[in-house]
């Protein structure tokens, strides 16, 4: 036979207790390699490339040669050994010409009740100034929603500000108008958001109830935590008010699970304390980390070293998810049960989000954004609700971030989950939306790789967890 070589990028070995997996970079599975697979793949790592003599010397009396031919057969077939000389793979352009909506985010207003120090909107005002978006624009929004949603059976509905309660006589208009369209179309609406609490009622909380909102509270941990950067527009404290709110919310609401979403600034690490504050003592579902390192203003981001430490809390905090899915138990961080979602669904990407793609924004104007993170930035729009997506711009731009040519991402073993990173994130450090985020990218393959050997002890420990907590999560929105 011609020579063999492995196919480096495409594949990564990792050891779980006394069980080697091989995840397989173009599509994020994951296969637990027998005796004679690893030790294939120990051979072609000593040799680079391989002959038939080489594979003979190795393992004859050693094992049954049938054996031997299978494994490499399953290796050829996925594509991580190749015949020939190892030579660098010429990847065909990626072409973007269909633009399958399911999301629109309705920035409602630019104003917000609180004055958090470390807001990166642009656009942001207090309420006093907030600039709302009139339902005509909001309504044209759905309805371009729905021509562009490509026959999915749901879409959904964002509403984001500011303080998306600011203007909550609109969203009310938009669930009517946006739920009747949906009948007559025969599609599904789905609404989200994400509010500070502060605003929230009994009646308002029993009405989004009854329209199944998906929520998200946006907190920061415990009181002293929270009132650090989640300030009035006074400069006072707003834990005591958002923790009662949350903890009303928690009591009455029933259509889908609430969920906390936290910001980490500088000299904020301590995920696992956060994490329990929220979860165990306010009660929230789940609860989601963002770490700040590219905003505006650089006293709030975190250093590499604070960076390093929040990732290391992370795990500290995956571990503890370990344990309890073993026992049957999900503890609630979103992180991780993200990571455990993609590894489960096998997810690959060729963009880092659905951001231009499945999803667009709307500002107040009606004009189109990448994602809700642009509205208010200097960066280009595509369309607007008047005159629909401007598909040759928007297509132009996907399609150079799908094409990661010349970058360290076209090698990168988890370039497959990660595909260069959040485009407002590049914005934000390198006043470049198309750069790649290096400054994540250790950090990121260290927590995909503690990922995958997550899942591996899982998957023995208890398959069921996956098959209970994980696989149903495809269907939340």
């Amino acid at each position: 036979m011609a020579t063999l070589h492995l196919v480096r990028d495409d594949l990564r070995d990792v050891t779980v207790g006394d069980r080697r997996v091989l995840f397989h970079v173009p599509t994020s599975g994951l296969f637990e390699l027998d005796r004679v697979g690893g030790a294939l793949i120990d051979l072609f790592t000593e040799l680079g490339e391989v002959s038939e003599e080489d594979v003979r010397r190795r393992f004859d009396g050693v094992a049954d040669p049938a054996e031997v031919i299978d494994s490499l057969r399953e290796l050829i077939t996925l594509r991580v050994v190749e015949s020939g000389p190892a030579v660098k793979r010429t990847k065909p352009p990626v072409t973007i010409s269909e633009f399958p909506l399911s999301t629109v985010v309705l920035n409602v207003n630019t104003g917000c009740n609180l004055s958090c120090t470390y807001c990166y909107k642009e656009d942001l005002t207090t309420p006093a100034k907030g600039e709302r978006m009139e339902f005509d624009t909001a309504a044209r929004s759905v309805d371009l929603l729905l021509q562009e949603a490509k026959g999915r059976d749901s879409v959904n509905v964002v509403f984001f500000g500011g303080e998306p309660l600011t203007n909550l006589p609109l969203i009310r208009q938009v669930v009517a108008y946006a739920e009747e369209r949906g009948r007559e179309a025969g599609v599904r609406m789905d609404f989200s958001l994400t509010t500070n609490g502060v605003l929230l009622t009994e009646e308002i909380v029993d009405w989004l109830d009854a329209h199944r909102f998906g929520i998200t509270i946006s907190m920061d941990g415990p009181k002293p935590l929270h009132d650090r950067n989640r300030r009035t527009v006074g400069g006072k404290g707003s834990y005591d008010v958002v923790a009662a709110k949350a903890r009303m919310l928690l009591s009455r609401y029933r259509s889908r699970p609430v969920g906390a979403r936290v910001t980490l600034t500088a000299g904020v690490t301590d995920v696992v304390a956060i994490h329990d504050h929220l979860k165990t003592d306010l009660g929230f579902f789940e609860v989601g980390f963002s770490p700040v390192t590219s905003g505006a203003m650089s006293a709030f981001n975190l250093t590499g070293d604070e960076l390093a430490t929040v990732f290391d809390n992370m795990k500290m905090l995956g571990l503890a998810y370990v344990e309890a899915a073993k026992r049957g138990v999900n503890t609630g961080f979103s992180n991780m049960h993200q990571l455990m979602t993609d590894l489960t669904e096998g997810t690959t990407k060729s963009l880092p989000c659905g951001a231009g793609l499945g999803m667009l924004a709307v500002d107040k104007e009606g004009d189109l954004h990448l994602c809700h993170r642009f509205t208010g930035s200097s960066q280009p729009t595509y369309g607007n609700v008047d005159d629909g997506i401007a598909k040759d711009s928007l297509g132009s731009f996907l399609e150079g971030m799908a094409n990661r040519t010349g970058t360290d991402c076209e090698t990168c073993w988890i370039r497959k989950l990660c595909a260069g990173g959040c485009y407002h994130e590049s914005y934000a450090r390198y006043a470049d939306p198309a750069h790649p985020t290096y400054h994540y990218c250790n950090l990121m393959r260290d927590w995909i790789d503690f990922g995958i050997r997550a899942y591996a002890e899982i998957m023995v420990a208890n398959p069921q967890f996956i098959e209970r907590h994980v696989a149903p999560r495809r269907g939340m929105k």
